[in-house]
Order: C-alpha cells, then structure tokens, then sequence
C-alpha cells in the first residue's frame, strides 16, 4: 500500500488516480494495477513527483509511451508517474549542426517526423519508434540503421538529491539496446531532456524517406497489441529467423500470441495476460536454447509483479 501522506501531497500538485489498470497505459494492452499514478506534464512536476515518493520511501517507476514493456498481471507497487514532460526547443545553431532539446516525455517518433518535415535531416530513421525519449536514451533505441547514439549531444539528468546535472554521451556507456542506465551502473537517476544534434535538409526528400520507412515498416510489422521486438537480436542470426526455425511462428498460448508475420513480434489477441506473453517468451528461449545454442535476451522489459 501506498503512505498516505505521500498520496495527500501527490494530490497537492496533480490528479492521483489509485489502483490504475497499467492495461490502459502500455502498447500491449496488458498489465495489472498501480498502486498510484500519476501524470507528470512538466520537467518540474516529474522532478516533484520522485521527489516526494523518495521522501516517503515509497518505491516509483516512470512510465514512457508504454512501449517495449510488460508489466505483470499484479501491476506495479507503489507510485507510477506518466511522462508526458513534452517541451521541445527550436533547433539553434552549435557548430557544424543544429541543437535541438527535448524533454524525456517527448515522443521520439513524433518529433523525428516533425523535425525531418521541417526540414531537418538526421532523424528521420526514427519516425517509426514508439517510445519516448527518455526510454530511448536508457536503450539506446535504434532503427534502419540508425540509434539513439549517433545523434545525442547531451542529457540532462536529476540525482537522488533531485539536483539537475548533464552527462555527456560517452558517459552513457551506450551499446546495442543498452546503456549504463540498463546495466545498473547509472541507478535512481530521473532523465529529464535530451539534447540531439540535427542538420539542415531538404524538406520533401525527407518527407519521401520518412514515407519509404513507413511502408517498410508496414510492410514487416504486424498490426495489434504489442511492444515491438520481444528479443534482441543475437550477433550472428536475427531473433524472428531464429524462433522461426524452431517451429514457433503463429503459437499461441491463451490470448497471446507469436506473430504469423514477424517472429520477433509477440500480439495481445485480447485480454491476453502477462503469463501468457511471459509463457511464449519462455518457451522461445528454450528451444532457441536448445537447437542453436544461443541464449536469446529480452528487449522488452519485464515490470512490476509477475
């Protein structure tokens, strides 16, 4: 349960809702309740909120886009706080590019398009992530080529004091779907904006890329309930031909299901639950496992009680 002195001074800043479906709240459509949440529509609100759960040694976990998550059929103990921290600057000239600061609620797919639109080049491989920008700074989010890396100048962060303080890339420890945020070498840290570097560009041959990624994607992807890429992709073999090869495209286990279209791709058919999604993640790391010897890690991130 959560104190109710904490819910008492959440409700001094913002609307508390108790015992949230996290149903509601991820692309999966799946996860049981939160204890509180919260929306956080400012840098200074997100800030506020953490502050006061840490006051009252009450657990808390921010919530993004509710992308490349799974959150348990028993939800999450303590307090959630949404991100919708959205301010973004107009881009300003810094060297040879442009400098453009986003706050982490911000959608990075939303912004790649309006920014490649507008005329800026160097994000346009982004448009189709559907996280925020704070989750895509923790797994260094990527596509068609592109990551998160390649394009970061900065970030800005709040420690456990609730200071501000800025970290630059190469303190990140940023990889392939990972950084030191995912390894645990950057602990109870909150992300609070991103600074990106982009580049003046043609505005239609832009809109065209943009346009050619989505029918990829498209093209690739299948519709419904997910959270995109279930599992990272091993250095030799991609993780859909691998699961492919095991037998296990299509299989179903209650309403959750391997996708017929994309292997990597696991669908909420309706009303699936997390043990149904965590049962096929099983069972496809088994038999991976068990025919080619590779040991197949998650890229979604389990959360809360399973």
């Amino acid at each position: 349960m959560i104190p109710q002195e904490l819910l008492l001074a959440l409700r001094e800043l913002a609307p508390v809702r108790e015992a949230e479906p996290l149903s509601r709240h991820t692309t999966f459509g799946i996860g049981g309740p939160a204890d509180a949440y919260v929306v956080a529509e400012t840098e200074e609100q997100l800030r506020a909120f953490v502050a006061l759960a840490r006051e009252a040694s009450a657990p808390w976990f921010i919530l993004g886009s509710g992308s490349n998550i799974l959150v348990g059929d028993g939800g999450i103990r303590g307090l959630v706080i949404e991100n919708q921290a959205d301010q973004v600057s107009d881009p300003y000239p810094n060297g040879k590019g442009m400098i453009v600061r986003a706050g982490s609620g911000v959608s990075f797919a939303a912004l790649a398009r309006r920014l490649s639109f507008a005329g800026y080049a160097g994000l346009e491989w982004a448009s189709g992530i559907p996280g925020s920008l704070g989750g895509a700074v923790v797994y260094n989010a990527g596509a068609y080529g592109g990551c998160l890396q390649d394009v970061l100048v900065g970030v800005r962060l709040a420690d456990r004091e609730n200071n501000v303080l800025e970290m630059p890339p190469n303190e990140l420890g940023l990889g392939y779907r990972g950084s030191a945020f995912t390894r645990g070498v950057i602990r109870e840290r909150v992300v609070l904006s991103i600074d990106m570097r982009v580049f003046p560009g043609d505005a239609s041959q832009l809109r065209q890329r943009v346009r050619e990624l989505d029918e990829r994607r498209l093209a690739a992807q299948p519709k419904g309930r997910n959270s995109g890429s279930i599992f990272k992709n091993p250095p030799d073999r991609p993780a859909w031909w691998l699961i492919d090869q095991v037998g296990l495209r299509g299989s179903r286990i209650g309403n959750g299901q391997i996708s017929e279209k994309h292997t990597n791709f696991f669908l909420n058919l309706g009303q699936a639950s997390a043990a149904d999604i965590k049962a096929l993640m099983d069972m496809a790391q088994s038999r991976v496992k068990e025919s080619f010897g590779v040991e197949l890690e998650p890229e979604v991130k389990l959360v809360g009680d399973f």
